[in-house]
């Protein structure tokens, strides 16, 4: 299992490809655990500033470079 601070010392793209892993698993072992009560607010939120036309759009090169400059 792993610690805590393993986790800490991972990054960003280790620890998003963990949990992708771990969502995996319990896919293909049958687990339906349902996602958080946030996570349907979030989208809803998310789809009503697009419905709205207010939504802000970036281009895939105008997002790798606001990953890399953080």
């Amino acid at each position: 299992m792993l610690a805590k601070e393993e986790i800490t010392r991972m990054s960003h793209s280790e620890r998003v490809e963990t949990m992708e892993l771990l969502w995996e698993s319990f896919h293909k072992e049958g687990i339906d655990y349902p996602s958080p009560d946030w996570h349907g607010k979030v989208l809803a939120e998310r789809s009503e500033i697009i419905d709205s036309g207010k939504a802000n759009w970036l281009s895939v090169d105008e997002l790798q470079a606001r990953l890399i400059s953080r």
